[in-house]
């Protein structure tokens, strides 16, 4: 059956600032795949980010070079060794598995083997600002269980206390976005212990994290920017103590479930979590997320306007897409 890939750049601008450790953002930049075949089109959503050296551009290109391979019929595993794991892999691979869902008429979950991605609390994100400010904005979301919080390494503590004043019952991770070095990391944990965090993500930078291996605090660390694919599981499994799996690393769902159930048997925590993106990049993600201790994935709900029949939220709670919007 022959295939047409079709790529562009889409824009989707948010509703408010999300500022973190490393600037500010106004607004999402995304890659969007469609593939046709046989009356049907996949679709499939990609972020490049430039931690990781990708730009819209170039995540085009690296999808052009793929095109006549994809085409041509190339597969899912055949995929993994045409290109390199990131948001370009990602945004063809989750095309191709909306496709193949389309195509055979059954579901992604079915195809998994898995249960169909049911309504689940993800993380809601104050982003970095004033304590007060952060205060403010933790209180506005208190009823959440979950909340993310954005910090620094200007005034983290203040920030992680005044969230914690602000929303008393909310589980809480903390994540410097690899802000901190090692002296802040051993002594703020005394500090997220009082504010009863639940995980401190990826607080020093991936190159500067070996220390972590004879490192033990009260709080677990789990891995980010230091995790992409089940190559990386060795060394980062030595040193945190969970991992969180977003397929813009992994470049697709199919990468992202080998490593979310390698992390598992290794015994690792795992968080699901997402890029600021619309619904078509967190649909796929639901099913990394049934898996997860905790899902991260309120990407599309700092949108002004998402893709039509996307994801739901109300009270920390998302809700999958509207049938047949992905997979």
């Amino acid at each position: 059956m022959s295939r047409t890939v079709e790529a562009r750049a889409d824009r989707f601008a948010l509703s408010r600032p999300f500022r973190i450790s490393r600037g500010v953002r106004t607004a999402a930049e995304v890659v969007t795949v469609e593939i046709s075949a046989g009356g049907h089109i996949g679709r499939g959503e990609g972020v490049p980010y430039a931690r990781y050296g990708e730009t819209v551009d170039s995540s085009l290109a690296e999808i052009e070079a793929a095109r006549s391979a994809v085409e041509a019929g190339a597969d899912r595993i055949q995929l993994l060794s045409l290109m390199r794991a990131g948001a370009a892999r990602n945004a063809v691979d989750c095309a191709l598995w909306d496709l193949e869902a389309k195509t055979a008429r059954r579901s992604v979950a079915s195809l998994i083997g898995a249960p169909a991605p049911t309504a689940l609390p993800t993380a809601l994100t104050v982003v970095i600002d004033t304590p007060e400010a952060m205060a403010q904005a933790a209180a506005a979301i208190a009823d959440a269980p979950l909340i993310k919080v954005k910090v620094d390494a200007s005034e983290p503590l203040a920030m992680i206390r005044a969230v914690r004043a602000a929303a008393p019952d909310a589980a809480l991770i903390v994540d410097p976005n690899e802000s901190w070095d090692e002296a802040l990391v051993r002594s703020a944990m005394p500090v997220l212990a009082e504010c009863r965090v639940a995980v401190l993500e990826q607080p020093c930078p991936a190159e500067q994290d070996g220390w972590l291996a004879d490192f033990t605090g009260p709080v677990p660390i789990c891995a980010d920017e230091s995790v992409h694919t089940v190559a990386d599981l060795g060394d980062v499994a030595a040193r945190y103590q969970a991992i969180n799996v977003k397929l813009d690393k992994t470049g697709g769902l199919t990468a992202a479930l080998d490593l979310a159930r390698a992390a598992r048997e290794r015994g690792l925590g795992l968080m699901s979590g997402c890029m600021v993106c619309s619904s078509l990049g967190i649909a796929p993600a639901l099913h990394i997320a049934r898996m997860a201790d905790w899902a991260d994935l309120d990407g599309p709900l700092w949108l002004a306007e998402d893709r039509p029949g996307g994801v739901r939220e109300s009270g920390g709670i998302m809700h999958p897409p509207a049938e047949g919007f992905w997979g």
